[in-house]
């Protein structure tokens, strides 16, 4: 079984930051991708950022430039930078990870969120 643990989340001010930390564990082989994703109350779940083992990394328009995904490969551990924090980035955070399991399997693994309150 694999843990994800999130943790960084809270309240702060519009305009401040914030740095999300996610940390896997358990029986892995390797980790394919990493990301967050986030769920605002009455809206869908949404990506944010991933980022895969080899660097490559994707981000929602809404938080471009802003927010940075970057990744301990051999703590694996998942970050998200978040700057210039507004209302609408308010929302429980999920960290995902595309884990291959010793045997072979590839599976989906989501962390039991953290929540981001931006104040205006």
């Amino acid at each position: 079984q694999v843990q994800l643990v999130e943790s960084g989340g809270g309240l702060v001010q519009v305009g401040g930051s914030l740095r999300l930390s996610c940390a896997a564990s358990g029986s892995i082989f390797s980790i394919n991708a990493m990301g967050w994703y986030r769920q605002a109350p009455g809206k869908q779940r949404e990506l944010v950022a991933t980022i895969i083992s080899r660097g490559t990394t994707n981000y929602a328009d809404s938080v471009k430039g802003r927010f940075t995904i970057s990744r301990d490969n051999a703590k694996n551990t998942v970050f998200l930078q978040m700057n210039s924090l507004k209302p609408e980035d308010t929302a429980v955070y999920y960290c995902n990870a595309i884990v291959t399991l010793p045997v072979g399997s590839t599976r989906n693994y989501w962390g039991q969120g953290t929540q981001v309150t931006v104040s205006s």
